[in-house]
C-alpha cells in the first residue's frame, strides 16, 4: 500500500507549491493566493473538503467519502471499503476568522515516525482573502524524509489549486 500511495504522490499535478525548506530533519511546503471569498467563506469551504479534494489522493477513490469537521478534536477522516475508515489528520485549531490547523502525517507519511502540521490561514485583504496553506513535517522516515518534500509539495499544491478554483480567484 505504501508504494501505491507514493506513486500517487509522484504522479500528482505539475503545479508546484514552494518547498520552503528541506533538511534531513524535515521539510516545509507553502502556497499562497488571494481569493474573492471572505475569510468565513474560505473556512466553510475548507470544511466541505469532499467538494475540492482530488479523490485520486484518497483511499476510497471517492471525494464524497472525505469529511472534515471544523472543530478541535475532530478529524479529517475517510470511509472506505467494507467498514474501513482512516483518520488522515486531527483538527487541533479552528477559527472561522483566522485559521484551521491539523496535525498528522498525510498519505505514506502516516506509516513513518513523523509529526506534521498542516495550516490553512486566511486574512481579509482588499478584493477578498489571502489564503496560505503550509505543511511542516519532521521525524524519522525510512529512506530519508527529504525524499518526500517534492512529492508532498506537488500533492498539496494540487489540492490548494482545487480549493482556490472552488473559491474563485
Amino acid at each position: 500500500m505504501r508504494s501505491i500511495l507514493l506513486l500517487g504522490l509522484l504522479a500528482a499535478s505539475p503545479a508546484l507549491a514552494e518547498v520552503k525548506s528541506s533538511t534531513p530533519a524535515g521539510f516545509e511546503v507553502e502556497r499562497k493566493a488571494v481569493v474573492k471569498a471572505s475569510p468565513e467563506a474560505v473556512y466553510a469551504q475548507i470544511g466541505r473538503i469532499g467538494e475540492w479534494w482530488n479523490p485520486a489522493h484518497s483511499y476510497s477513490g471517492k471525494a464524497a467519502n472525505l469529511r472534515l469537521e471544523l472543530k478541535a478534536g475532530s478529524c479529517f477522516c475517510e470511509s472506505f471499503g467494507q467498514g474501513g475508515t482512516i483518520e488522515h489528520m486531527r483538527v487541533v485549531y479552528a477559527d472561522p476568522k483566522t485559521a484551521i490547523r491539523l496535525s498528522g502525517g498525510l498519505g505514506p507519511l502516516q506509516t513513518e515516525a513523523v509529526a506534521g502540521t498542516l495550516v490553512w490561514s486566511f486574512k481579509a485583504v482588499e478584493g477578498g482573502t489571502e489564503l496560505t496553506q503550509s505543511y511542516l513535517v519532521s521525524g524519522l522516515v525510512r529512506g530519508g524524509i527529504q525524499s518526500f518534500a517534492a512529492p508532498v509539495d506537488m500533492v498539496l499544491g494540487e489540492q490548494f489549486d482545487r480549493l482556490v478554483s472552488k473559491l474563485g480567484k
